[in-house]
């Protein structure tokens, strides 16, 4: 039986997903969910692999997504620049 851990061991973080892929989350978790649905995904995924395994994986879905990322990449930089100061594009 898994215990609740205090609200001050956790860390909120601002990912960015693919519309598919958030797709497929609202289709298996509920928006309340969201964030134990996803730490378990990645416990079950690293679990038993070593860092070289994980950073293969990550390498090769790089790979694979790369013009994907590019665009993500292109359309927030615009909102980045606006948004901070003296943020300068690449």
């Amino acid at each position: 039986m898994a215990t609740k851990s205090s609200a001050s061991s956790y860390e909120r973080i601002n990912i960015t997903l693919p519309r598919a892929t958030l797709g497929l989350l609202d289709r298996v978790a509920s928006k309340g969910n969201r964030s134990r649905f996803i730490n378990e995904a990645i416990r079950r995924l690293a679990k038993g692999r070593s860092r070289a395994e994980l950073r293969k994986l990550l390498e090769e879905d790089g790979r694979v997504n790369r013009e994907r990322d590019l665009a993500v990449h292109a359309e927030w930089a615009a909102v980045d620049a606006e948004t901070w100061p003296g943020h300068r594009r690449r």
